[in-house]
């Protein structure tokens, strides 16, 4: 049985590689890379590999430089696993290599604000910046992202409509309140040790983010029609 395997093996197309070669070529870039990491990213259909008669898998010189994108695309660039798939697949399908998505599809590092600079970006006066630290929903510091600035914004809109951020100290309490909620929805893969299941975690809990505030916003959208019925 063994033998017949291994001629399986044999038979199977040059220049393929198995699991452990693909991570013997690529963990000295990555060294958190695991098998159970690269079964996962098949899973989440960043790779395809072959497969030979008895199962086990097999990676192409393209399937690696794949993984080798995403893996880049992951680590230095932050994006979701979903994201770095579509890029991924656009490029495949205009016949791109996949180094070609690095410098033409990556948004530029993260700009970091002075305060200055935030209150003239967002239109805020030093009074509401003030404000929203003092009710925590900026926190203070000496430069800002450009989530906070975007923050301020929403805050200035609603600051023109009498709406100051005294009086959103309970959405930061609730934001708290969803973040527990969605920590706790996920704790059986956040008390695991293994990379899979980390990564998992850290898929779900955007979009369980993102199924919180649809949810939000339509019990709202109920309230107001009933307040203005």
């Amino acid at each position: 049985m063994a033998a017949a395997a291994a001629a399986r093996e044999r038979s199977a197309p040059t220049g393929l590689l198995s699991i452990g070669q693909v991570l013997a070529r690529l963990t000295p870039e990555f060294s958190q890379l695991t098998s159970s990491k690269l079964r996962f990213l098949e899973v989440q259909g960043i790779v395809s590999p072959s497969r030979t008669e008895s199962g086990y898998r097999k990676f192409s010189a393209s399937d690696v430089e794949r993984l080798r994108t995403a893996l880049i695309l992951q680590r230095d660039h932050y994006l979701p696993l979903s994201v770095i798939r579509e890029q991924l697949d656009e490029a495949e399908a205009k016949g791109e290599s996949w180094g070609d998505i690095v410098p033409r599809s990556i948004a530029p590092p993260a700009r970091r604000h002075r305060r200055e600079e935030l209150i003239a970006r967002t239109g805020a006066t030093p009074q509401l910046l003030n404000d929203a630290i003092s009710a925590g929903l900026i926190t203070a510091s000496e430069t800002y992202t450009d989530q906070v600035s975007s923050l301020l914004s929403g805050l200035v809109t609603l600051a023109r409509h009498g709406i100051e951020p005294r009086h959103l100290r309970s959405l930061r309490q609730n934001a708290e309140r969803e973040a527990a909620l969605i920590e706790s929805a996920l704790s059986t893969l956040l008390r695991r040790t293994d990379s899979a299941s980390r990564e998992r975690a850290a898929e779900l809990a955007p979009e369980l983010a993102t199924h919180i505030d649809e949810v939000r916003s339509l019990m709202v959208r109920q309230a107001l029609e009933q307040v203005l019925s």
